[in-house]
Order: structure tokens, then C-alpha cells, then sequence
């Protein structure tokens, strides 16, 4: 009689006749979902950020970052005479017994070591040595020499390599994925989104700084609330008091064929709207502040770029793991490490351009305050988005109404929509057969 235990699969919930507009709680709370999410969205058909070149400038320097829970290690690799360096990621699993080898989040190697056994690597992931492969030789009192241990005969040192991803780079921007059949790059941002992309990643980067902070939230609420246009002249103090953001300026929604990328696009008002018009936008509103003034006039320092062409904010969500900001003169990058269905590390940052003077980078900077962990805006929304996690937690089974100006997926030349939202669930449900 047999008599082993089985452990029970885990059956995931079905999101059931609601439309995609009503999305479950039980997305943002569900183990099993998660680890599927990691699989099919992160390992798999997607290219996920890992960094920018300026963080490495030399070569044989590197940065740790993730792709999903998986560690993986950003390197520049110095090029043969009349070639560019090139830059590698590699998962930071030694092939040996599965260690992490790299311990700082930073750094400069000639190779990779790992400390357990010390199998060594090239900066190209292919292992060049470890101790003991051709084992030791014990000499007896007779002067007899023996073979003791080490690896077989057919052991090659080419087929015990680190597992090297696929990589893109554009404009100093580094993606990387464990697939190797994934997309071009540039068709996975597709002809609406990448314009964007290349508007912004447009000349050499210089790095400024660099922010983390971990948010007890699932991970997608992030993406939702970036492509959320209906919530920062509601939210946020200081967009609707200083006139950064408010639903009354031109602007429109943008989003590629599939619906997982998207870009809230808008432009401040180049002169005061009329008093009448203001007011529309702010009547009942609580975080806006008649009175409220600046100490430090400087943080409205403005300074129209001539790349904006036009738009004065840009917010790019770049579907699973990347946001990149450019709110007026405030240029970053943020990047989602999921780490469980509730919580995820979020990992800032902030550049300028080689050629900037030194009052843009000082301006840039600046303006830099008002996002980041403890920004006076982006404060918000990490304790917002952990409210709603919390209400999910506690009853997986509600459901979000995600439908104004209705329930349909297009772009919109206006910001009072949850179109974006509705996209992105829309790709989600597809990749994930929920």
C-alpha cells in the first residue's frame, strides 16, 4: 500500500465574469499567483531594467541589482583594440554549489571569485579555473606518487559557466532577460512608447544619486498608480498647490498595442489660468493649500529644456519592473524588485547629462527633493498604496472599480481617465490566464 503524502496544489481564484475594470483583491495578496507572476512576467518573455551605464564607467565595474527575486550582476567589460566595451549581466549564482559571489551592491573586479570554493570567472561569465580540478598527488615513504580526486576527464571548464541573459542597450540604458527568444527591444516598447524612451535617454547620462526604500505593497500597485493620472492633483499637496500637475492641463495617455507600457504626457501652464478655470480643479479638494508658500523659492525653478518639446512631465511605466520620471527638470529611474506578493524594494535613480552646467545639476537636484523615499510627493504614494494592500489582505475577495471615463482601452487626449489601469490588467489577465 503506498502510503506517501501528496501535498495538496494550490487551485489560484478565478477572476470570474467582472470585467477587467473590477480587478480582485486576491491579485495583489495570492502566493501562488506570485510565483507564477515571476515566472511569466519576469523570467520570461519581458525585458526588465537592470541599470544604466554611466553606474558602471569603467571597466570592471559592476552593480547588483534584481530581476524579479533572482540577483543578477551588471559589468562592464572592456572591449578589444577598436571595439566598445561591452556590458554583461549574469545571475550572481556561482555554478559550482548556487552562491551569491558578489556580496556589494558596487564595485570593481578584474573576475569574479566566489568565496565558497573559489571557482573563478571572467568578467563574460566563462569560468577560467577552480582549486583541485586535476585533484592532488600524495607521495609515499617509496617516493610513489598518486592521483587523488578532481574532476573527470570530460569536465569542461566551457559548459560550467554563470548563466548569462540576454541584453539590450539603448541610449545608456540597460535591460536585461533570462529568455532568450524574448523581443527586440525596441519592438517590446513598440512605435508609441519607445519616441518617449529615446526623447529622454537622448545624449551620455551622468549619475547624481541613488535612493532606496522598501514598500509593504504588492508590486503592481506601484505600476498602477503611475499610470494613474486621475489621483496627483487629489493627492499630492504640492502638485495641485504649485500647479506641477492639475487635471486641467493639456495632456494626453499614451500606451502601446498591447496595453503593458504607457505614458502619462503633460504640460504645465505656460501663464496663470483664469481665476475661474483654477478653481474648477481645486474646489474641494483637501490637499489643496490656498496659503501655502515656499521657504525656498528655488524648488520652482523652472528651467524649459529644448528636449522637452513641449511636455513638461513625462512618466513612463515600462511594464513589469521600470518607471522612468522626468517631472520638469527631475530626471530619474525606479526600478521594482518584488520581494513576496507584499512588498517590493524601490530603487531610485537620479541623473542629469555630461554636458549639464553646474546650476542644472545643482537645479536637478533640487527638484530631486521633491521625490524619492521621503519626497514631498512620492511620500504619498508609498503610504497610499500600502493602505490598499491592507485593505486587500483583509478581504482578498473585494474588487477595485477602476472606470472612469468608462471601461473601455484607448489612449485619451486628457487625464481624467483610468484607460492605462484597464491596459495593463488587460495584458496582465492575457500573460497570466486569469
Amino acid at each position: 500500500m503506498n502510503t506517501a503524502m501528496h501535498t495538496p496544489q494550490h487551485t489560484l481564484p478565478t477572476w470570474g465574469d467582472a470585467p477587467t475594470s473590477r480587478a480582485p483583491g486576491w491579485i495583489y495578496t495570492d502566493e501562488a499567483l506570485y510565483q507564477q507572476e515571476l515566472e511569466k512576467l519576469f523570467y520570461k518573455g519581458h525585458w526588465c531594467y537592470v541599470g544604466l551605464e554611466c553606474e558602471i564607467p569603467k571597466a570592471g565595474d559592476y552593480k547588483r541589482t534584481q530581476i524579479g527575486e533572482r540577483s543578477v550582476v551588471m559589468v562592464r567589460e572592456r572591449g578589444r583594440p577598436g571595439q566598445s566595451d561591452s556590458i554583461n549581466v549574469m545571475e550572481n549564482r556561482c555554478a559550482h554549489r548556487g552562491v551569491a559571489f558578489v556580496r556589494e551592491r558596487t564595485g570593481n573586479a578584474r573576475s569574479f571569485v566566489c568565496p565558497y570554493h573559489q571557482w573563478t570567472y571572467k568578467l563574460n561569465g566563462d569560468l577560467v579555473g577552480l582549486p583541485f580540478r586535476n585533484g592532488v598527488v600524495r607521495e609515499d615513504a617509496e617516493g610513489h606518487k598518486t592521483k587523488e580526486g578532481g574532476m573527470a576527464e570530460d569536465f569542461a571548464l566551457c559548459d560550467h559557466g554563470l548563466n548569462k541573459l540576454k541584453v539590450a542597450r539603448r541610449g545608456g540604458v540597460v535591460f536585461a532577460s533570462f529568455d532568450a527568444d524574448v523581443e527586440s527591444f525596441e519592438d517590446y516598447l513598440g512605435p508609441e512608447v519607445l519616441p518617449y524612451f529615446d526623447r529622454v535617454f537622448h545624449k551620455p547620462l551622468k549619475l547624481l544619486g541613488i535612493n532606496r526604500q522598501r514598500i509593504p505593497a504588492n508590486w503592481k500597485l506601484m505600476q498602477e498608480n503611475i499610470k494613474d493620472p486621475y489621483h496627483p492633483g487629489l493627492l499630492h499637496t504640492w502638485f495641485v498647490t504649485f500647479g506641477l500637475w492639475r487635471a486641467d492641463q493639456r495632456s494626453q495617455m499614451v500606451m502601446d498595442a498591447k496595453g503593458r507600457h504607457a505614458c502619462m504626457v503633460s504640460r504645465r501652464a505656460e501663464v496663470a489660468a483664469p481665476s475661474g478655470a483654477s478653481a474648477a480643479v481645486t474646489q474641494g479638494v483637501t490637499s489643496f493649500k490656498a496659503d501655502m508658500a515656499l521657504g525656498d523659492p528655488r524648488l520652482l525653478d523652472i528651467a524649459p529644456e529644448p528636449w522637452w518639446n513641449g511636455p513638461t512631465v513625462v512618466m513612463m511605466t515600462l511594464f513589469p519592473s521600470l518607471i522612468i520620471q522626468q517631472q520638469v527638470n527631475s530626471l530619474s529611474t525606479r526600478q521594482i524588485q518584488p520581494c513576496g506578493p507584499d512588498a517590493f524594494d524601490f530603487v531610485w535613480t537620479h541623473f542629469g547629462f555630461e554636458d549639464d552646467t553646474p546650476e542644472m545639476e545643482a537645479r536637478r537636484l533640487r527638484q530631486a527633493n521633491l521625490f524619492g523615499p521621503a519626497g514631498y510627493v512620492s511620500a504619498d504614494d508609498g503610504e497610499v498604496i500600502e493602505f490598499v494592500q491592507d485593505a486587500f489582505s483583509a478581504n482578498p475577495q473585494a474588487r477595485t472599480i477602476s472606470e472612469l471615463d468608462g471601461t473601455g482601452v484607448q489612449p485619451t487626449p486628457h487625464m481624467v481617465t483610468e484607460t492605462l489601469i484597464r491596459g495593463m490588467y488587460g495584458y496582465w489577465r492575457s500573460v497570466m490566464g486569469v
